[in-house]
């Protein structure tokens, strides 16, 4: 595969909703910049003789399917191309500007499969906006329904339902389908350094930690930040913040992951002592039990400082993703393919990962699924400061190539 091809692509996409002020990214679903990204991935697959079927709420799947029509379920690969707020370029984008990659690397080498190949995109994969992480996954395997998720508002109150139509979607057409899907690998940028240590471009996914979104609300009594007494305040910005250095030393206690990534405080005023203080804390472990045990710790000690400072704090969990294993004998299948042939590597290395994509949720829902890793240099992800080096990502293109022919024979 000419280079060219993967890195004309990135630079076609380079541009699309990146803050000239910080250069990171707000590629939120049903936004102009998310509907400029799903009419450059049909005109890719277009090129590409690639017919794309879009969904009533954006996914987007096209398949590569040989002479005769197999009956064979296909292989299906891709990611999702919306980003968190101010995020980094190759968390979603990276997978999907691969798996095109890889369809052309194929064809140069002359190779025709024998099980149909589609490149997929899934919407809202961050929960950036509407606040439940890979919703158009969870919306085709069943995990959530139409029904509830129409309801869903974000920030500034828009329902989703909405939000989908005004975007020129029609829901009421339907979702994809995943009857002619036999398994799914997808490529990502990996988010953290265990390639870097290992000294490895490309990696393999064993499994995800399990991980869930809570909601957080502190009440309290508005009043006036300059004339009422110290003691006299019933102040939910205090009963917040010991909640916050709680969730970080029970983390670090077990060497689980716990972070206030966001919140919302009223009336929100400088010289007001908040009536209410809205937190979300994104919670991840090793299993699902020490992930119950980490959050039901945090929310007790923040009952325990509410009833100090006379506030009072509720928990809701908006979402919770439960472990999940990929498929062994697949990840295994997979890692041989990184053997070298004069048996100097043992195969590209297998490890775990801290963070939700949509390959959980449709292996989840029965999918074989695997996912290959892409060397990230510094591990930070979900900022402006993510990168990948080009030849990282040119090897990742390759191995994901020699995956899909493999499992495409």
């Amino acid at each position: 595969m000419p280079a060219s091809t993967f890195e004309q692509m990135w630079r076609d996409l380079a541009p699309v909703g990146r803050s000239a002020t910080s250069g990171g990214y707000f590629r939120q679903p049903w936004t102009a910049a998310e509907s400029e990204l799903r009419a450059w991935f049909a005109e890719q697959c277009a090129a590409r003789g690639l017919t794309v079927q879009t969904d009533g709420i954006g996914n987007q799947v096209a398949w590569w399917r040989p002479d005769g029509e197999p009956a064979a379920p296909g292989v299906l690969t891709g990611s999702h191309l919306d980003s968190v707020l101010d995020g980094g370029a190759y968390d979603g984008p990276l997978g999907v500007v691969s798996a095109l990659a890889a369809v052309d690397e194929l064809r140069e080498r002359g190779f025709t499969p024998s099980r149909p190949i589609g490149v997929g995109t899934f919407v809202e994969e961050e929960g950036s906006r509407f606040g439940l992480a890979c919703l158009g996954s969870r919306l085709v395997t069943g995990a959530t329904s139409w029904e509830t998720a129409r309801e869903l508002r974000d920030r500034d109150g828009v329902f989703l339902a909405d939000a989908v139509t005004d975007a020129g979607l029609e829901p009421d057409t339907g979702l994809l389908g995943l009857d002619d899907v036999g398994c799914f690998v997808e490529l990502h940028v990996e988010q953290g350094r265990d390639l870097v240590d290992r000294e490895a471009a490309v990696g393999v996914a064993s499994r995800i930690w399990p991980h869930g979104r809570f909601r957080f609300d502190f009440a309290g009594e508005a009043n006036h930040a300059g004339t009422t007494r110290m003691e006299d305040r019933r102040d939910p910005m205090l009963t917040f913040a010991a909640t916050t250095l709680a969730a970080d030393e029970g983390a670090r206690l077990t060497h689980e992951r716990a972070t206030f990534g966001r919140v919302r405080v009223e009336p929100n005023g400088t010289n007001a002592v908040p009536s209410r203080v809205t937190a979300w804390l994104d919670a991840r472990a090793a299993s699902e039990e020490a992930l119950q045990s980490l959050v039901d710790d945090v929310s007790r000690r923040a009952g325990d400082r509410a009833g100090h400072d006379g506030t009072t704090v509720t928990v809701t969990a908006e979402s919770v993703s439960g472990s999940v294993a990929f498929d062994p004998e697949l990840a295994s299948r997979l890692s041989a393919l990184g053997r070298s042939p004069d048996g100097g590597t043992d195969g590209w290395p297998v490890i775990p990962t801290q963070a939700g994509h949509d390959a959980g949720i449709l292996s989840a829902a029965g999918v074989p699924t695997a996912m290959l890793f892409v060397r990230n240099p510094t591990g930070v992800s979900h900022s402006p400061a993510e990168r990948a080096e080009t030849a990282d990502c040119l090897a990742g293109v390759t191995a994901l190539a020699d995956v899909l022919a493999d499992l495409a024979r």
